[in-house]
């Protein structure tokens, strides 16, 4: 790579007097821009030595790779003027520049909140989604499943029990979530969410109905009448609560010392909130997200399958913003009271989107002659079939923009057509081919041919028009050079670097490695300190905050480690290496230690990640161990392509 002149084509990309400021971590240039309209997009796409660009928390990241992005970002800083800056600093300013849009602020503010509780969301849906099977009629025979046997009937009232919990209980998922987003103990924020669920409380279905026949509990105090009201299934109540809680709670950290401060605030902080919260906040916040619910519902009511089919057409291109982040505050509103809702209509409309991007994806995989490319679409579209779409969309589909659109107008269409058959989700689970078991009973069949509909129409639409535009000519070569490249791998073990749990590196809250741009590879849940060589080879890259690492391995493999997600910020705390740049290891020597704890008590994840950055000359990298691992124990099973080792052997 030529380092200057990369770095030239980014100033080029970006306007020279449009960056602001620049620093940069193991992997990427992390950039505050003045305005980001000026950004050439096509230009950093079709750049070969930019791997991806994605804009977060107010910040612009272009994707360069170890051991090329330092050199860059040196070049970077010497054409343009600007003072190095630490990751830390561009935080302080993107922050700034962050509190200029108070509307991304919000959508982040939710998004915050919700991300952690999907698993628990998801699990109760796909519970509610079981117990649909096990109960419906004539969804497989006449008769349900339970009443054809029995003998089940016991099972399916036990998952109907399991899966109402996370929604009976919602308050306390989201108390917790909340108040630890807003700066204030995230146990008191639980405690809070129990008061709010308490069983001798009218539960919070039935607050209407009672209220309407004048049966109500309160409770007089100060010659108020406080109604005895539950909250199960409320989402805005619990927001407002929290961030009174959290703000209470700082207040008298502030002004109360020592064992006062440590004894009488989680008391003052509960009985104040818990005081607002059925005199003021609940009933209101109540009100304002029963109107919403409402109004949801008017609006699925009034414009049908043609404001679901126009939703269809931008939902792919909302996923980009990152604004689909927040429909899990939306969506659990309308399946809290499925009764009166009937349902969501987002989570099908998600399901026609990501089924259109993989047939997109698919369509690529059939027409296009070039390796990289082709083997790409292969994996992206099977995971965008099941649910997570990233991989394409980054990846393959807005890298060539038509696949994008033709995926965009099947969803449409798809989602005009649920509309017509008015397909509803009655229970949270994977927006994808398997999503109909999260689809009332008497719409399955309807949600399986819209399905179908959208894989078709955007698989044909990108193949058709793919034949037209795509080049199928591959360079002679290249593709000699490619083999003479190959023919220098061999097949390899990579060990584990550090020790913990083993994890699908799609779960890591990280565009770059959970897309796979970076490479293939996994992630570790770390229980120990100590970091060790995976491979025997040289230390190709050492950063001097030493949260990542760089080695070439003997037998080929460009192997990273990067330890924690943003612990750059971190400036070297908590971080030790024992090697510098250019000494030779040994597979399972002890390179460097972090401490983990400490990373987490920061408030970084401390999560591990192994990725193979050269992947695309593997035929495959295949996790090895699926569970817990030793630092040093087998993970990672590297494949060279049969005619790639059989040109090694000839030479």
């Amino acid at each position: 790579m030529q380092h200057r002149e990369v770095a030239q084509r980014v100033i080029k990309y970006l306007g020279k007097d449009n960056i602001q400021a620049a620093a940069h971590c193991a992997t990427r240039l992390r950039l505050v821009l003045k305005d980001d309209s000026k950004i050439d997009q096509k230009g950093l796409d079709q750049d070969a030595d930019v791997k991806g660009t994605f804009e977060t928390d107010g910040q612009f990241q272009i994707i360069i790779g170890p051991g090329d992005v330092d050199k860059v970002y040196d070049e970077l800083i010497n054409l343009t003027g600007l003072k190095e800056a630490t990751t830390e600093d561009i935080k302080k300013v993107s922050a700034g520049k962050q509190k200029g849009n108070p509307l991304t602020s919000l959508f982040k503010l939710l998004s915050d909140i919700f991300i952690p509780l999907i698993p628990a969301l998801v699990a109760g849906g796909l519970l509610m989604a079981l117990n649909n099977v096990l109960t419906a009629e004539h969804l497989f025979m006449a008769k349900s499943v339970v009443e054809q046997w029995p003998g089940l009937k016991g099972f399916a009232e036990m998952v109907n029990a399991m899966a109402g919990a996370p929604f009976t209980f919602l308050p306390i998922l989201i108390g917790f979530s909340a108040t630890k987003r807003f700066g204030g103990n995230p146990y008191l924020g639980a405690s809070m969410g129990m008061i709010m669920v308490l069983p001798s409380l009218i539960n919070g279905y039935s607050v209407a109905a009672v209220a309407a026949a004048g049966k109500t509990p309160t409770w007089d105090v100060f010659g108020l009448h406080i109604a005895q009201a539950g909250y199960q299934g409320q989402v805005l109540p619990v927001l407002g609560v929290a961030f009174i809680l959290a703000t209470l709670e700082k207040f008298f950290h502030k002004h109360l010392k020592g064992a006062v401060d440590f004894t009488f605030t989680p008391m003052f902080s509960i009985v104040i909130t818990g005081f607002l919260t059925f005199t003021i906040v609940g009933p209101v916040l109540r009100t304002v997200s029963d109107g919403l619910t409402n109004g949801l519902v008017w609006m699925y009511n009034t414009t049908g399958w043609i404001g679901m089919g126009i939703f269809g057409l931008f939902y792919s291109a909302i996923v980009i913003t990152g604004l689909h982040q927040t429909f899990p505050a939306i969506e659990t509103q309308l399946l809290a009271n499925v009764a009166k809702t009937g349902g969501s209509f987002i989570f099908p409309v998600a399901s026609m989107a990501n089924i259109a991007q993989g047939g997109a994806t698919a369509a690529i995989f059939f027409v296009s002659k070039d390796p990289k490319q082709k083997a790409l679409a292969s994996s992206s579209s099977v995971s965008a079939l099941l649910g997570i779409t990233e991989p394409a969309i980054f990846g393959v589909n807005l890298k060539l923009k038509f696949p994008f659109i033709c995926a965009a107008i099947a969803s449409g269409i798809s989602s005009a057509m649920l509309g017509l058959f008015h397909v509803l989700s009655v229970a949270m689970g994977p927006a994808s081919v398997i999503g109909f078991i999260s689809i009332a009973t008497k719409s399955i069949g309807y949600f399986l041919l819209c399905a179908l509909v959208s894989l078709a129409v955007s698989f044909v639409l990108t193949y058709i028009y793919a034949k037209r535009v795509l080049v199928n000519n591959t360079d002679e070569s290249t593709a000699e050079d490619v083999d003479n490249i190959q023919a220098e791998k061999s097949d390899e073990i990579l060990v584990a670097p550090v020790s913990g749990e083993t994890q699908d590196i799609s779960k890591v809250n990280d565009k770059v490695f959970s897309t796979e741009i970076m490479g293939k590879g996994v992630s570790i849940i770390p229980n120990s300190n100590d970091v060790v060589s995976p491979v025997s080879g040289t230390i190709s890259v050492n950063y001097p905050t030493h949260h990542a690492y760089g080695i070439i391995s003997n037998d080929g493999a460009e192997v990273l480690i990067h330890l924690g997600i943003d612990t750059v910020e971190l400036d070297g705390r908590f971080f030790t290496s024992l090697v510098k740049q250019g000494d030779q290891v040994n597979a399972g020597q002890n390179i460097g230690t972090y401490d983990y704890k400490e990373i987490k008590k920061a408030g970084y994840d401390a999560t591990a990640m192994i990725v193979v950055t050269n992947s695309k000359d593997y035929a495959d990298v295949e996790t090895i161990s699926k569970e817990a691992v030793e630092a040093g124990d087998q993970l990672l099973a590297l494949s060279v392509p049969i005619e790639k080792t059989a040109v090694a052997t000839k030479l």
